[in-house]
């Protein structure tokens, strides 16, 4: 490498598995056809890289790498997709020397989150080598040579590196119809509401419903039943039960008069709308206790439609 160690990086991003298989889409932006050059951004979830194509201006190498380093931390107006770099990422410096470029962070890189700068670092070395006159890629933090999670330096990168992520023409995107279970007016009831939903298809049916709920109903007359602070700590399935763990905020319940409502909106939506037939709750993984003193969460509980309004009842 012309003089320069390069360290193995193929490990280091086979252990980041926890992507999903993240880097491997393409959205809904003006895609290129066979051979036109591109320019990566992430999708709006922060879960998957998505190619727009870009046109490179027939310029010197060094032009090219700002014209295409300016598009990738330019603000997007696409509902789809946005920016690969957080916001407070920014490059330092960069230089070109023997097909190689360094590229220097400033120290705010070392802040993100494992996804987010696989992310960044697997868009940038497969834009940047589009540059004719690229061979490898550098990272570092200020004047610091990028490191994994053991101090061990990720060294120079090329785009072959990142070859395991690409051939999958996923779709990310797609249109759902929900039926979700909220409260009466009076808050002792449930009624049922239809919602459109544009979800990432990455996301389990299950989570999605479970995030809606939370979100809250669309029409008025109708009312909340999960507090809108309860974050979602998991939402998994297992023989044809769905475990959902939600952390502290859920026990701050005022919306309704029977805790039974908030309990059955959730069982009865995930089980009317997935592919569960029983649904735990679990609050900060805890399971063995009384949902605000009254509904007992030791067990899966099953679709009770004794308290949904006699019109919605099915």
């Amino acid at each position: 490498m012309k003089g320069k160690k390069r360290y193995e990086t193929l490990a280091y991003i086979l252990s980041m598995s926890l992507c999903l298989g993240m880097l491997a889409g393409c959205g809904k932006g003006k895609e290129p056809r066979k051979g036109e050059t591109f320019v990566y951004y992430v999708n709006t979830e922060g879960t998957a890289l998505v190619k727009e194509a870009f046109e490179l201006k027939e310029e010197s190498a060094e032009e090219e790498i700002r014209d295409i380093l300016a598009a990738m931390k330019a603000e997007t107006d696409s509902i789809d997709y946005k920016s690969v770099f957080p916001k407070k990422v920014k490059i330092r410096d960069w230089t070109l020397n023997d097909e190689i470029l360094d590229i220097h962070f400033n120290n705010e890189y070392s802040n993100m989150k494992p996804e987010e700068e696989v992310l960044l670092r697997a868009a940038i070395v497969q834009t940047l080598e589009q540059v004719h006159g690229i061979e490898y890629v550098g990272f570092f933090i200020e004047d610091e040579p990028l490191t994994d999670s053991e101090g061990t330096e990720i060294g120079y990168m090329e785009d072959e590196d990142f070859l395991q992520y690409r051939g999958s023409s996923l779709h990310f995107y797609q249109l759902g119809e929900l039926k979700l279970y909220f409260a009466n007016e009076s808050g002792d009831k449930l009624v049922q509401e239809e919602v459109s939903v544009r979800y990432n298809s990455n996301i389990s049916m299950e989570r999605l419903i479970v995030d809606q709920l939370i979100k809250g109903p669309a029409i008025e007359g109708i009312g909340p039943v999960i507090p809108p602070e309860t974050k979602v700590i998991s939402v998994s399935v297992k023989d044809t039960v769905c475990y959902v763990n939600l952390d502290d905020g859920f026990l701050n319940n005022t919306y309704v008069s029977d805790p039974k409502i908030t309990i059955y909106a959730i069982v009865n939506s995930i089980v009317d709308g997935g592919s569960c037939s029983q649904v735990q709750i679990s609050v900060n993984g805890e399971s063995n206790m009384e949902y605000m003193g009254s509904v007992d969460l030791s067990k899966p509980l099953s679709r009770d439609q004794d308290f949904v309004e006699s019109g919605d009842a099915k």
